[in-house]
């Protein structure tokens, strides 16, 4: 019987022959038999328990992995025509995994030696570890555009439709890939100019007709004139970034940080980790670490890839797709926290006493690794007694003390009192083609609070580091609401049977009181949404005027910089004030803090333009075939030419035209928000049930047209007879009389306004 071999030689034959490391193989390759399997057996089970190997479906291989996005090298064809690739920065210390490249059609012909960007999805059961689909080549960034194909005799022309696009592009009889005329496509350009010294492109992409949901955040790309492709320079800088080593950084790769995002995130860049504080003097404290991404190490002040990342200001996020501040390279790859890759960051450590105040924090800039990616749902599930493969081994360790600290920090909330509004997110499902599968809101877990309240106890040791510092920043600034729509406020409050006190300084927790008693009743949404409308709209500036809806003194953003310049212009300054080196403010920034506030202001408020566009597109093609179907809903506007309905079901939005809402005359009164039927004494307001049907569904513009079935439970008299009025449908006694005094109290202060 052969001798059985020792722990070294198993992994040294595993990282000979990373392909055949099945049981069985072993065994054949030390000549082992029988009942000595089962030692050889006890061998491998050890070295899994040690972390020399990791076991899936009967293979041992080492557990390092490879990013999400990686950096490869093409090898040569292999006898059945397959290409394969070899990561250029594996960092693991067995061999290097086998990658099949998988190339669809539209991609761009790749070849032996091409170093390529690519999306990596791991396999099992094959004789390679992951599949890579091309992202682009590593060095080439050809220039692409959107548009409506119009075909020629001699191959066809692209209309782009992005705002102030000021020529065709042409498009070869063998370049088209099948376009048909009037359908939106994406091209990219090849070779020189064509004819009368238009650009020439080819077809990578058809999007069929412009109106159908696949081509829906596109337009709203183009139509916001959102930047989509990033200048030459940027992705040079990108593709040349190499990753941080350890030189000037705190170690922190034994700490077990893990990254909890949405199931379907692409970029991580935030990651947590709590423990019990063994300080005697803060009994039930707790320490908690909140590490963040470090891009300021790859964008530097002045580069190109600063100057774009500035011209984006932010990342835009919609159902199916992303259009990031930063390149893939770092975005995805990088700057990404993902599981088990050493990634440079700027951490802080954080003590909080057991109310959950915070007693100290310190930052540190260092390189850590993620034990863990994990999703929201998976850590909720771990923390309520369903744990899966994944979450078990971090159950006691990282996910219970992390809720432990947690409820501290709700405790301090409560105390805070920051605005507790009730709005659930809209969540939208496609396809894999692009059709709305459905429409819903969001689950509203613990988890998602948990992480919240650290990012914001960050953000919060952030901006009094700086400015204990006197070091310049931006902070992120919510000022209280004006007295005007206060006043609404109040009016709406009264009318509906509640009481908001004026003549005080106004505090969130007012507000909360405000909310607490709508709570459960009719008028629930209709104060929700009202409080909502009052408040002012958040916004960057370099002095601080603090922020009103979380009820802080002191803000700044600090745990988004993938996805936020602010974040970025904040890490600067963190760098600066503790002098980590040369890629912290510069001069220049400094002196235009005030400029890139604005700017990147108002970048936030088009990316939040086009998201709503493009939600509203969706459900617009969503309920195209639903015209004729009845749905509930509430008021949630009124003009003069009608009412804004939200509907129950999808959180859509539609217009009521006056003409669907009665043939009498209809009063509007801005002060009050409601519109007054002049016969039947009809009066409706912000927050009213009503049912409506669904009379047209514009998927191009995301418009829906409503008729009024119900007010109240009341039947409507639209159009019975042919439009006459038919009785009376009133509101409730007590409530029409309330806003009937609204108005006539409204009435004399209007006059003297005057």
């Amino acid at each position: 019987m052969a001798q059985l071999p020792t722990k070294d030689q198993i992994l040294a034959w595993i990282a000979e022959h990373p392909h055949a490391t099945a049981k069985r193989d072993i065994a054949k390759a030390f000549g082992i038999k029988g009942a000595a399997r089962i030692d050889l057996k006890r061998l491998l089970k050890e070295l899994e328990e040690e972390g020399h190997l990791e076991k899936r479906h009967r293979t041992y291989r080492d557990p390092d992995r490879l990013p999400p996005v990686s950096v490869l090298q093409v090898l040569p064809a292999d006898s059945l025509g397959d290409l394969f690739a070899r990561p250029l920065e594996w960092q693991g210390e067995g061999p290097e995994p086998k990658i099949l490249l998988s190339l669809r059609a539209t991609d761009p012909a790749v070849g032996e030696g091409d170093r390529i960007l690519a999306r990596m999805q791991e396999v099992e059961g094959e004789d390679h570890h992951y599949v890579a689909r091309l992202i682009r080549r590593i060095g080439t960034n050809p220039q692409k555009v959107m548009g409506i194909f119009r075909k020629g005799a001699e191959g066809g022309r692209i209309v782009p439709i992005a705002k102030g696009a000021d020529r065709d592009w042409t498009v070869r009889p063998g370049d088209t890939h099948g376009a048909k005329d009037g359908e939106l496509v994406e091209a990219e350009q090849i070779g020189p100019k064509g004819r009368m010294g238009l650009p020439r492109a080819r077809v990578i992409t058809r999007l069929g007709d412009p109106g159908a949901p696949r081509a829906v955040s596109l337009i709203a790309i183009a139509e916001h004139g959102i930047p989509d492709a990033f200048p030459d320079a940027a992705i040079a800088e990108a593709d040349a970034a190499k990753p941080a080593g350890l030189t000037g950084r705190e170690d922190l790769r034994d700490h077990p940080l893990v990254t909890i995002d949405p199931a379907d995130a692409r970029d991580r860049d935030d990651a947590v980790l709590a423990h019990p504080d063994d300080d005697p003097r803060n009994p039930g404290g707790h320490v908690i670490w909140v590490a963040i991404a470090d891009v300021a190490h790859y964008v530097h002040p002045g580069s190109a890839l600063d100057r774009e990342a500035r011209k984006r200001g932010n990342s835009t996020y919609f159902p199916d797709r992303v259009v990031p501040m930063l390149p893939d390279r770092l975005s995805g790859d990088l700057c990404s926290l993902h599981e088990g890759v050493p990634r440079a960051c700027l951490a802080v450590r954080m003590v909080i006493d057991a109310d959950g105040n915070k007693r100290s924090h310190r930052f540190v800039r260092g390189l850590m690794r993620s034990v863990a990616s994990l999703a929201y749902e998976e850590v909720q599930a771990a923390q309520d007694g369903q744990p899966n493969d994944k979450t078990k081994p971090l159950v006691a360790d990282v996910i219970a003390p992390l809720f432990a600290a947690y409820e501290a920090l709700k405790s301090a909330r409560t105390r805070r009192q920051p605005l507790d509004l009730d709005l659930p997110e809209r969540r939208i499902e496609l396809s894999e083609e692009g059709e709305v599968l459905s429409v819903g809101f969001k689950d509203r877990l613990e988890a998602h609070r948990l992480i919240e309240d650290f990012m914001v106890l960050a953000n919060v040791a952030a901006a009094e580091e700086l400015i204990a510092r006197r070091t310049p920043l931006l902070f992120r600034v919510h000022e209280e609401p004006s007295p005007e729509k206060l006043d609404s406020l109040r009016e709406t409050a009264a009318a509906s049977g509640f009481t908001l006190a004026k003549g005080q300084v106004l505090h969130t927790s007012q507000l909360n009181r405000l909310l607490a008693q709508a709570e459960g009743t009719e008028f629930d949404e209709l104060i929700n949404m009202t409080t909502l409308r009052s408040m002012q709209q958040a916004y960057y500036f370099p002095q601080n005027f603090g922020h009103f809806g979380l009820a802080l003194r002191a803000y700044a953003h600090f745990t988004s910089p993938i996805r936020r310049y602010s974040d970025l212009v904040v890490h600067r300054a963190l760098i600066s004030a503790h002098g980590w080196g040369r890629d912290g403010l510069s001069p220049d920034e400094i002196d235009r803090l005030e400029e890139t506030a604005k700017h990147i202001s108002d970048t936030e408020r088009r990316s939040m333009a086009a998201e709503r566009d493009t939600a509203d597109r969706y459900l617009a093609a969503y309920l195209s075939d639903r015209v004729g179907s009845t749905f509930t809903g509430r008021i949630s506007g009124i003009a003069r030419f009608g009412a804004f309905v939200k509907l129950d079901e999808t959180g859509a939005d539609g217009l009521l035209p006056m003409r669907a809402i009665g043939a009498e005359y209809f009063h509007f009164d801005a002060d009050s928000q409601t519109l007054m039927g002049s016969e039947s004494g009809l009066t409706i307001g912000i927050g009213d049930k009503v049912t409506v049907k669904l009379a047209e569904a514009m998927p191009v513009t995301g418009g829906l047209v409503l008729d009024l079935v119900e007010v109240e439970g009341r039947q409507s008299p639209v159009r019975r007879g042919r439009g006459k009025p038919g009785g009376a449908m009133r509101r409730k006694a007590g409530q029409a009389a309330a806003r009937r005094a609204s108005l006539r109290k409204k009435a004399p202060a209007r006059r003297g306004g005057r």
